[in-house]
């Protein structure tokens, strides 16, 4: 029990100073919302049905693949590691301590552009707000399984920032809140198809829970729940 109120209390003080949660999970996301959502309505007049979801899309994301990566590096690539292993913390707790910490930043982050879309650009409010915060939930969940993957497979920061942005970019280009991928060639389309961002702005904008939407991200979260257990057994040799 003292080893888990540890890793709490550990975990509590990396968010408090952590310039890259705060930068990838608020001001970015929130900057493209205050920029790009105006330009968004004045180019496509229907492009405020769908504001929410793609500004969401495009935060959930950047917090997920961006933010989330070097705090686990920083966690089982470097001195946090040794201090896991002294105080007898559990290595797993690290990964999920930092998976729930950024799960609820990232829930901020998409309440708040939720409540501000509105009002600043004259959005679309989902036809079942229910139905939407339980897929919004969905995809944070599935993006941030994904991200960790990076997180433990790759031990240099540099190298985790080049990963994330190489995963990060076709993630959204390819998503459909750009433009519709029925737009982009086939080929395109099916790598769009692999990323979480696809599916999740296609959960969260039909306003219901489809089996041929859900099934997608469950196959990609068991996918990376087990390259990180697999990842995860490698850190604690």
């Amino acid at each position: 029990m003292g080893a888990f109120l540890y890793g709490i209390s550990l975990q509590w003080k990396m968010d408090i100073r952590s310039k890259t949660l705060l930068i990838t999970c608020y001001i970015v996301p929130l900057l493209f919302f205050v920029l790009m959502g105006g330009i968004f309505t004045a180019v496509m007049p229907d492009a405020g049905k769908t504001l929410i979801q793609s500004m969401t899309v495009f935060g959930v994301s950047m917090g997920a693949l961006i933010g989330l990566p070097p705090s686990l590096v920083e966690i089982y690539s470097g001195g946090i590691r040794k201090v896991y292993r002294v105080n007898g913390v559990p290595f797993c707790l690290g990964l999920v301590l930092t998976n729930i910490s950024a799960f609820i930043h990232l829930f901020m982050m998409s309440v708040i552009l939720y409540a501000a879309a509105p009002l600043a650009f004259g959005a679309e409010i989902p036809e079942n707000p229910g139905a939407y915060f339980a897929g919004l939930a969905v995809f944070i969940l599935i993006s941030l399984s994904a991200a960790s993957v990076i997180g433990l497979a790759v031990k240099d920061q540099t190298q985790t920032s080049m990963f994330s942005i190489l995963v990060f970019l076709p993630s959204i280009l390819l998503s459909g809140i750009m433009f519709p991928g029925e737009l982009l060639p086939a080929g395109f389309e099916a790598v769009g198809k692999l990323f979480p961002a696809f599916w999740g702005y296609r959960l969260m904008t039909e306003n219901t829970f489809r089996l041929e939407d859900v099934l997608p991200l469950l196959l990609i979260f068991a996918v990376a729940a087990f390259v990180c257990g697999i990842l995860l057994g490698r850190a604690c040799d």
